[in-house]
């Protein structure tokens, strides 16, 4: 069974910081592409980041360049998104995806709220 499991969500301050994690089961995980979709209340999925299946490329949206890192390791079929500089407007449910040709699994999501 193909099993994508995010975690690290929660209550983040404005300006804080937290680490995302999504950890994979029954997945190729070594030969998938993955990224981070997120999806605000009342809006549409917003794709946030992306990492190719060896880690040498990693795409930002304009959103989040300069302030998100995302990260990847093949031994332990795990990525991170590493957000730092959190606003409000980051608030949403960030869900863990994985790509292997034109399938495409997906996580459940976690939730990360930005408020003081």
């Amino acid at each position: 069974e193909v099993q994508l499991v995010e975690s690290g969500g929660g209550l983040v301050q404005p300006g804080g910081s937290t680490r995302l994690s999504c950890a994979t089961t029954g997945f190729s995980f070594r030969r998938a592409d993955m990224y981070w979709v997120r999806q605000a209340p009342g809006k549409g999925p917003e794709w946030v980041s992306g990492i190719s299946s060896g880690g040498e490329i990693t795409n930002y949206a304009d959103t989040v360049k300069g302030r998100f890192t995302i990260a990847r390791d093949n031994a332990k079929n795990t990525m991170y998104l590493q957000m730092n500089n959190l606003m409000p407007e980051d608030t949403a449910v960030y869900i863990c995806n994985g790509a292997l040709g034109s399938h495409v699994v997906s996580g459940q999501g976690t939730q990360v709220t930005v408020s003081s």
